[in-house]
């Protein structure tokens, strides 16, 4: 495959003259995989393969849609109920009655809560929640462990120390645009370090009305800090918000919280509850949840037929179908496959994540080694990158595929390395690590 003359890259270029960053969301730019030569669009995907503008076939053996699509791209199933939604209407004057199906569905699931609301994207799911929260405690100040969006409430954290969200998952955020007057409201600690959140506890018990946090994203949680964040959160009546777009729905149907009996005040879920539709649920204990009546959340598209349906499509297929099985199961089958082939290359290689979110930790020269296998896999007709979102589509078959072919890459780079000439594989640019901006 000629990965230099393609229309997709090609297009790219294009774009970012005329979009500002070149698209809608910072981790499909191309220059996050392989900045000269990435095919950047596609025109058809099902299952894990997807077709770029020209025809040419690739297995996705990377972020699946950023993890949106545990069932794999264009579900029948899922599709099917969608079109059946769309012919009968989408949008009108009255309300989808599917809005409280899916309303109750989750608060079945989620027994601590009773009330959600709904919105489409991850994004704007934590800032209603960080409004109803604050609305609930009227103290303004947000402590937060993990990435939670691009609104102001969040990046604001950088305009008191420009490094603040540099080790919660995006490094060079720049808060260009953000009110300076926001300075000060939003305040960082880290995974695992219960020092760090006790010193602002005791710092800003007064003002201190919101904590956001990931309950995991790179491995499993340390419960005994999720543990002493809800105790201290209780004892200051601070309300504990848990972000599992990413986790939910990974490690169990709903979120991955109610696998370690740890109760939130308000769950944010997103991501894989729509398998590709857009849709964002906020759920939380009634009392709190009530806070949103006496603040104005509001949005026309919220109300959109599409995304409810298909979550509740994606909840019956989870339901009946062990999919969270499935995905642990092909998850560890990638797993050790992987972790053989480097050893056989005499490849350093670390991995990372749970089963169902791979992560390859390239050592030494990390996002080098990384652009040179996204590259040759490229080549040989696989996305792939230094992170795999596992789906039910990643059946044996096509992991088999990948993982020849990533051996062979393996035995590429491995040499290179042993003969230092590890630059000599290089086309093009490395791939970027985070935030930078694009001319």
């Amino acid at each position: 495959m000629d990965i230099k003359n393609n229309s997709g890259s090609k297009l790219w270029q294009q774009a970012k003259q005329i979009i500002p960053g070149g698209n809608q969301l910072l981790s499909k730019r191309a220059e996050m995989f392989l900045p000269d030569f990435w095919p950047a669009y596609y025109k058809k995907a099902k299952g894990c393969e997807i077709w770029d503008l020209d025809g040419n076939h690739y297995y996705d053996m990377s972020i699946m849609g950023i993890g949106t699509c545990p069932l794999g791209y264009a579900n029948d199933d899922v599709n099917q109920a969608v079109i059946d939604a769309v012919s009968d209407g989408s949008m009108t004057s009255l309300n989808s009655f599917e809005e409280v199906e899916l309303a109750q569905k989750l608060i079945d699931l989620h027994p601590w809560a009773g009330a959600a609301r709904f919105a489409r994207t991850g994004g704007e799911s934590c800032s209603i929640a960080v409004r109803i929260a604050r609305s609930h405690s009227k103290k303004d100040k947000v402590a937060f462990c993990g990435y939670h969006g691009w609104h102001d409430w969040y990046i604001a954290t950088n305009l008191g120390d420009e490094k603040n969200l540099d080790e919660q998952l995006l490094p060079g955020l720049a808060p260009s645009g953000v009110p300076r007057t926001l300075s000060g409201t939003v305040l960082p600690f880290k995974e695992g370090d219960i020092a760090s959140f006790e010193a602002i506890v005791e710092a800003e018990k007064d003002n201190l009305g919101v904590v956001v946090m990931e309950v995991f994203r790179h491995a499993m949680p340390d419960l005994a800090f999720i543990k002493r964040v809800r105790e201290l959160c209780t004892e200051h009546n601070i309300v504990l918000v848990f972000d599992e777009i990413s986790s939910g729905f990974r490690l169990n149907i709903g979120g991955s919280h109610l696998l370690w009996d740890i109760e939130p005040d308000i769950c944010v879920l997103g991501k894989a509850l729509g398998n590709g539709h857009p849709i964002g649920a906020v759920i939380g204990k009634h009392d709190i949840m009530q806070a949103a009546q006496e603040s104005f959340i509001s949005s026309s598209y919220w109300t959109e037929r599409v995304g409810f349906v298909a979550a509740l499509k994606v909840l019956e297929i989870m339901e009946n179908q062990d999919v969270i099985n499935t995905l642990s199961t092909h998850g560890k089958y990638l797993k050790a496959g992987l972790i053989n082939a480097a050893k056989k290359a005499n490849l350093p290689l670390t991995m990372f994540g749970i089963d169902s979110v791979l992560i390859l930790g390239f050592e030494g020269e990390a996002l080098t080694i990384k652009t040179i296998f996204t590259q040759e896999m490229l080549k040989r007709g696989f996305l792939a990158s230094n992170v795999i979102y596992v789906s039910i589509a990643h059946q044996k078959e096509i992991a088999d595929k990948y993982l020849e072919n990533a051996a062979e890459v393996f035995q590429q780079i491995g040499k290179a390395l042993s003969n230092n000439n590890l630059q000599n594989l290089l086309d093009g640019e490395v791939s970027h690590s985070g935030f930078q901006r694009l001319n």
